[in-house]
């Protein structure tokens, strides 16, 4: 058994594909396919089920590639180690966010990058808060940008930003010519909705406290709609009475005419914490002031005030 072996593995795992993993690992199928029948022969199981399609992983073989990985992890870690110390900042550094902050985030940080710090391979992924924790644990991310805090026994958080809360109202609501929204004073059943998959969604239902009017028997619309997307919602505001709750940032990127629909909450400061995530494993310390650097350089110094953090609205 050798560190290439695993490679192949989890590389075969990662694609459900033995020719898309020979090309990923740069050699030819026949040899990748010759290496894993060889760790099989050794350890006298199938790791894979060739019959399948796409190949699976065995019982045993989803075991196996778990320790792969966690053995493949610790092994990098030796030579990371070594390269932190030497301040090396060069190599790969793949990104996680999730949407609720890629849409604006992530052209600024592209640009960033391929102005000042093109010696990085920097790779983004945008997915959600659960799936990037996972891929952050498992080692397949090095680091993410998440909302918080998520107080993780395994990550570590990097706090970056502050973003205040802002309300888009529809022009068609009897609200709309506050200047200031008081939340005690909205129909909570009128609040356009993110779906729960998005941790956004959480920090508006504790601002607003939805799950505790939603049990008052209060009423609710006879037409519910949850969307993926914040941009989204804000054309179903535009259109139907209603308000929903949108990240300071995303309210700055809103054209001239949709500015007008934003208030500000009355008597309230709410804001969200983002942050740069990686797991406690990680030791390129040096690369990672590098992608903080990115991050902070991407993001309005009003916002990284730390002051803004006794206003966190949780998760």
């Amino acid at each position: 058994m050798n560190v290439q072996q695993l490679e192949y593995v989890i590389a075969v795992d990662n694609f459900r594909h033995f020719a898309r993993a020979a090309e990923v690992c740069h050699v030819t199928q026949p040899t990748l396919s010759m290496m894993i029948q060889k760790l099989e022969e050794e350890l006298d199981v199938k790791i894979f089920d060739r019959s399948k399609h796409p190949v699976e992983p065995t019982a045993i073989g989803k075991q196996i590639i778990e320790q792969a990985r966690i053995s493949l992890r610790h092994f990098k870690l030796i030579k990371e180690v070594v390269e932190n110390e030497q301040q090396i900042v060069t190599g790969s550094f793949r990104l996680g966010i999730i949407p609720t902050i890629a849409s604006y985030l992530v052209p600024v940080i592209l640009h960033k990058h391929n102005t000042g710090y093109k010696d990085i391979d920097l790779t983004l992924k945008e997915s959600t808060t659960n799936e990037l924790i996972s891929e952050l644990m498992n080692g397949t991310l090095d680091g993410g940008i998440l909302a918080g805090p998520l107080n993780h026994p395994g990550l570590i958080e990097y706090p970056v930003y502050y973003e205040k809360f802002y309300a888009y109202v529809s022009p068609l609501d009897n609200i709309y010519s506050e200047k200031e929204i008081d939340l005690n004073k909205v129909d909570i059943s009128m609040v356009w909705l993110l779906e729960n998959e998005h941790c956004l969604r959480g920090q508006i239902e504790r601002l607003c406290k939805l799950k505790r009017n939603s049990e008052s028997g209060k009423p609710v619309h006879t037409v519910r709609y949850e969307s993926g997307s914040i941009d989204t919602l804000i054309n179903v505001v535009d259109y139907n009475p209603g308000i929903t709750i949108i990240p300071e940032m995303h309210a700055m990127g809103l054209n001239e005419e949709k500015q007008e629909n934003l208030r500000a909450f009355k008597d309230l400061t709410a804001v969200r914490e983002v942050s740069l995530i990686v797991s406690r494993e990680y030791v390129r310390k040096t690369m990672l002031n590098i992608i903080l650097e990115i991050i902070r350089n991407s993001v309005p110094k009003s916002m990284q005030n730390p002051e803004l953090k006794a206003h966190v609205i949780d998760l």
